[in-house]
């Protein structure tokens, strides 16, 4: 069982920048990869970034260039770092963790963009 604790969301104007903290509870060497996904009003959930256990990143062209997927191994923490912020980027962000046999979901933190 993986617990996880997004923080790091507020209201922002465009152009700005917010840090999201995701804390795993346990060690996120057991974690094979970590996601940042994110989910606007009426619309599906989507990745916005991931980062594998070996340092891989992946990330969602709308944010290419903006957000930095980040992690420290020493606080078991994944970060999303986010700049040039727009008002489409509002959402709420969702942590996700993967390991070997199942998939954890943090409770989510809320970011609003104003233009």
């Amino acid at each position: 069982q993986v617990q996880l604790v997004e923080s790091g969301g507020g209201l922002v104007q465009a152009g700005g920048s917010l840090r999201l903290s995701c804390a795993a509870s346990k060690s996120i060497f057991s974690i094979s990869t970590t996601g940042w996904y994110r989910q606007a009003p009426g619309k599906q959930r989507e990745l916005v970034a991931a980062i594998t256990r070996g340092g891989s990143t992946n990330y969602a062209d709308s944010v290419k260039g903006r957000f930095t997927i980040s992690r420290d191994n020493a606080k078991n923490t994944v970060y999303l770092q986010m700049n040039s912020l727009k008002p489409e980027d509002t959402a709420v962000y969702f942590c996700k963790a993967e390991t070997a046999v199942a998939h954890y979901w943090g409770q989510g933190t809320q970011v609003t963009v104003s233009s």
